[in-house]
């Protein structure tokens, strides 16, 4: 089951918006204090929304898909038009589709994809939904519904949304089809656009990986040392 590559965390390190917060180490001390912190306000405040978020995402860094997505589902009942909820929903029901047998993963296709749906339904700007919806058009076979095209759309409403989240997800669809010269092409224009970390470690892994170019590699991750050596 591979070919489901989700979705809550991992695509979190595709995300512009995000990343700062999604490269953050995995501390199990902090998770544990904030369990035992919100498992406590629950006790006299169960519907508390803050309590059940932190506690479904400390659920998923643990890798308990079923408790997350009860905390997460509790949410959406709660408050059925908050965007975020259907994300972190549908993200955990396709980490969990990567722990179960092969016809009931495919059963739980619909829902993941009905979830990011919602999401940007309920909010137009949402960013981290589209570029869930691009892995699964990606990763998917064409044979269950993958399909470059349908990712492509999502690509292009990202960059209407925020130019570099635009320009890096047509470059990882690019780079997923081996298309290497024109992924290394958007990857710079987001650099252009943003000049971030993240945006420069992608193009150079690029270079190293995929392009065979390890001093090219190098040189642009020397490009932005240099660029940020005063901040």
């Amino acid at each position: 089951m591979k070919w489901i590559l989700f979705l809550l965390f991992p695509v979190l390190l595709f995300s512009q918006s995000n990343y700062e917060k999604a490269k953050s180490a995995f501390d199990k001390e902090t998770t544990e204090k904030l369990r035992l912190k919100y498992e406590s306000i629950l006790k006299t405040d169960p519907n508390n929304l803050k309590a059940l978020e932190e506690l479904g995402d400390v659920a998923g860094l643990n890798k308990l898909w079923d408790k997350a997505l009860a905390y997460y589902g509790r949410l959406k009942s709660l408050k059925p038009n908050e965007a975020d909820y259907h994300y972190k929903y549908g993200g955990t029901l396709g980490m969990k589709a990567l722990e179960v047998n092969k016809f009931k993963a495919l059963g739980m296709i619909g829902d993941i994809k009905d979830s990011f749906e919602k999401a940007i339904a309920l909010d137009s700007k949402h960013i981290e939904a589209r570029w869930a919806l691009i892995e699964l058009y990606l990763k998917l076979p064409a044979l269950i519904g993958g399909s470059e095209s349908k990712a492509i759309v999502y690509s292009n409403q990202l960059l209407t949304i925020s130019q570099v989240d635009g320009y890096l997800s047509r470059g990882h669809i690019e780079e997923y089809y081996n298309r290497f010269k024109s992924a290394e092409q958007y990857y710079k224009k987001a650099i252009e656009v943003g000049g971030s970390k993240h945006s420069y470690q992608l193009l150079a892994d690029l270079y190293k990986n995929k392009m065979g170019a390890p001093d090219k590699a190098r040189t642009i991750l020397e490009e932005y040392k240099g660029k940020n050596s005063l901040n």
